[in-house]
């Protein structure tokens, strides 16, 4: 029994760890969104000065799609989390779940159309809600449902990019507007609130897919979801240590499999083919080499210690995702510094990584006094506005 508490410590700090490192990929990859109009140009032709390639080119390759599919992965490993606790308890989860993922919703939509359209809250709250439907099955079942939604329909959407590639190889040819760059340029460096909110507005609706997204995410965001979940009832973090051959093993597969994905489109012609393959497979099999890596590293006492900012920055997690984004909007629009489209990559990601080591330090700075971060704060007073027991506050501090 007295084992018990320190196990639960160290699985919190790991996990807190882990989206602690996510954020900063993150926002390293935002930060192409936040300064450029990335979303309408070909990334592989597009970047001539050297420094910027290579810059763009290990982010491509080490972080784009590879830290997103970690923080949803987090993100089912934390309500499976709270499921277990509340059924340990004998309190009702659903009902709990679902207001709190409504608020994030909320959230997630206010940050969407009034800060920045990159916004990854609305797709993870929406898929949570899927994940209430499926969270009481077993391991087994998590893991079959995931790989059933993720490699059908993305085999078949993959192949189908094979046969036009093979029929019409102009068909995959990545686009780059030149239209949408100079709206966006002009709206976000020079524009009123109203023009940056209807640009904002387009670029939302052209990420998604015009809502699509919302189908779109049963074969992306879900199934990470759902491995997440399964990884919780499983106990794969919390028990690291005991588990090393298991990770050493997955870390090696996964990393080495992952990265060689990633670098297709750098070894073959770049189109829409090789960088959907890239971001599809490669991309999540780094996201758990990254999270097996932390995981055993956390098994450390002294690496635990080292990473211990990281793991306060990981406890404000949507702080510090919401920071970033109006940070950057606020030195790269026009109602700020109106630096949009006059920063380069490299600049861009030093500014990016310069930025997180402050938000280290504020994190620091704030638990010092406070227990949650200030919009985890709110987050709750919205969730449990009266009612909030001791044991529920247990179950939000996953």
């Amino acid at each position: 029994m007295l084992i018990r508490p320190t196990e639960v410590k160290e699985r919190v700090i790991s996990i807190d760890v882990m989206r602690g490192f996510a954020l900063l990929g993150i926002f390293i990859v935002n930060m192409l969104f936040f300064h450029s109009p990335y979303i309408y140009l070909n990334p592989y032709t597009w970047f001539h000065i050297p420094g910027d390639y290579e810059t763009y080119k290990w982010i491509d390759i080490f972080v784009q799609g590879s830290v997103y599919p970690l923080f949803a992965m987090l993100f089912g490993y934390g309500l499976s989390m709270q499921f277990m606790k509340t059924q340990e308890r004998g309190t009702s989860f659903a009902k709990l779940a679902v207001r709190r993922l409504s608020v994030l919703l909320l959230i997630g939509c206010i940050h969407a159309f009034l800060i920045f359209s990159g916004d990854i809250l609305i797709t993870y709250a929406i898929a949570g809600f899927v994940l209430l439907l499926l969270i009481r099955l077993k391991p087994i079942w998590l893991f079959i449902i995931s790989a059933v939604l993720f490699f059908i329909p993305n085999g078949l959407l993959n192949g189908l990019l094979y046969m036009m590639g093979k029929v019409s190889p102009d068909s995959l040819i990545i686009y780059t507007g030149i239209q949408e760059i100079e709206s966006s340029i002009t709206a976000f460096s020079q524009g009123s609130w109203l023009e940056i909110f209807e640009q904002r507005l387009a670029d939302w609706l052209y990420m998604t897919q015009y809502g699509l997204i919302v189908l779109v995410m049963l074969f992306t965001i879900v199934p990470f979801l759902l491995i997440g979940a399964a990884a919780a009832k499983l106990k794969l973090i919390e028990r690291a240590s005991e588990l090393k051959i298991f990770w050493i093993v997955t870390i090696l597969i996964t990393l080495i499999g992952g990265t060689i994905i990633k670098w297709i489109p750098f070894m073959k012609e770049a189109n829409l083919f090789t960088m959907s393959i890239q971001d599809t497979f490669g991309g999540p099999l780094q996201a758990i080499a990254y999270g097996g890596i932390l995981a055993l590293l956390c098994t450390i006492p002294a690496i635990q210690k080292l990473f211990s900012p990281f793991a306060k920055a990981g406890r404000m997690s949507m702080t510090i995702y919401l920071m970033q984004s109006i940070i950057a909007t606020t030195i790269f629009y026009s109602y700020g510094f109106g630096l949009y489209g006059r920063i380069d990559i490299q600049t861009g990601t030093w500014m990016a990584i310069g930025i997180y080591v402050l938000q280290l330090v504020f994190a620091e700075l704030w638990f010092i006094k406070y227990k949650q971060g200030p919009v985890e704060a709110l987050w709750r007073k919205l969730t449990y506005p009266n009612n909030l027991s001791q044991k529920d506050e247990n179950n939000l501090n996953l």
